[in-house]
């Protein structure tokens, strides 16, 4: 079983940047790949990055690509998101998750709680 829990969410304005954390519990956590999703007012949740579990192999969203990071530190059990140059599209309740490549990118094992994020024009 793995727990995760996101932090580091918040109001920001256009071109700024904000670093997401995602905390894990379980002994196993650095056995999954994990992963950034994200969800809009309005709309489906939707892919952001994964790295799998080495943390060797990274692949990101066509939207964030450039833009956004994804790591991980197996020995902390933490993942996280720099993100950069955010734009007001990219305000969404942003979810970490944990599974295994491939699946994970659309049926993830686990699922944090979420954290807002805001970006104003």
């Amino acid at each position: 079983q793995v727990q995760l829990v996101e932090s580091g969410g918040g109001l920001v304005q256009a071109g700024g940047s904000l670093r997401l954390s995602c905390a894990a519990s379980g002994r196993t956590f650095s056995n999954y790949a994990t992963g950034w999703f994200r969800q809009a007012p309005g709309k489906e949740r939707e892919f952001v990055a994964v790295i799998n579990w080495t943390g060797s192999s990274t692949y990101y969203t066509e939207s964030v690509k450039g833009r956004f990071t994804i790591s991980r530190d197996n020995a902390k059990n933490e993942v996280y998101l720099q993100m950069n140059t955010l734009k007001p599209e990219d305000t969404a309740v942003y979810y970490c998750a944990a599974g295994y490549l491939p699946s994970i990118a659309t049926a993830p094992k686990y699922w944090g709680q979420g954290t807002q994020v805001t970006v104003s024009s």
